[in-house]
């Protein structure tokens, strides 16, 4: 197992370390370790000069809100990077265009652009995570997903380097993107449409009313964490195209199965 890592290795900050901090009190599932090093950053510059300087031995990693994650409960080694208020901002533009930092919540840039009359975004409202994390994973739900309004994101990689990225650079797909996994995301801007904003909040009020009836969203659940199968896992798996991922898990005999304190809906 990697050795753990104290503040005396780190670089100087603005910012706050925290040895040893509870991960599992602040995540989605109230469940997990510890991570040697917690980091907040002051801020963007903040950020990118302690990446800049990070020994490289150092493992690093980025949580957002933690809504579909479980920590493991011996910890995450090295520096975990949590960003805070600084990093949440949401700026609904007269272009029918809306940027908004990593941390801010899916829903509330739904809401956001719903109060300044901007359509197109309201399924995110129906995404529980953070831009970051939609970003990262080309987030989605009811037919919509993160590319088709997606006019940039900006990120700080592991050197501290600050990226640019249009979806095409980004290589997304299906619940997938090809950015490199040491890029940290820190921003984005959004395309929307104009739109009633009485009919946008129909429309999200709708969204969740769906997913009221087929998630469990009044349990600590982490959503719709599967990404349904692609053709040619379907077709090794002998079964017919079109079959979803939750099809699969009742064919498998798992719905409502238990681990623990941890339930399969």
């Amino acid at each position: 197992m990697r050795p753990s890592v104290k503040e005396a290795e780190l670089p100087a900050v603005r910012g706050r370390y925290t040895e040893n901090a509870p991960l599992g009190a602040v995540s989605w599932f109230r469940a997990g370790g510890t991570a040697d090093v917690l980091f907040k950053p002051a801020d963007l510059e903040d950020l990118a000069a302690f990446l800049s300087a990070c020994p490289a031995q150092v493992p690093v990693t980025v949580l957002g809100v933690m809504s579909n994650m479980i920590i493991r409960d011996g910890g995450v080694r090295g520096v975990v990077i949590r960003l805070g208020g600084e990093f949440a901002g949401i700026e609904a533009r007269e272009d029918h265009r809306v940027a908004a930092s990593s941390m801010a919540l899916d829903s509330s840039v739904a809401a956001k652009a719903a109060k300044a009359g901007i359509a197109g975004l309201e399924f995110f409202s129906g995404i529980p995570g953070t831009v970051g994390g939609a970003l990262r994973m080309n987030a989605g739900c009811y037919g919509a997903e993160t590319k088709d309004i997606l006019i940039r994101a900006e990120a700080v990689d592991r050197q501290g380097r600050f990226h640019e990225l249009t979806p095409d650079q980004m290589g997304m797909s299906y619940r997938h993107t090809e950015v490199p996994e040491d890029y940290i995301f820190t921003g984005a801007v959004f395309q929307g449409r104009p739109g009633d904003p009485a009919a946008i909040e129909a429309h999200m009020a709708g969204i969740k009313a769906r997913r009221a009836d087929t998630q469990p969203i009044r349990e600590k659940t982490g959503g719709s964490t599967f990404a349904n199968p692609t053709a040619e896992e379907l077709v090794a798996a002998g079964q017919p195209e079109g079959t979803k991922t939750w099809q699969l898990i009742e064919l498998a005999g798992c719905r409502g199965l238990r681990m623990g304190g941890a339930l399969m809906s």
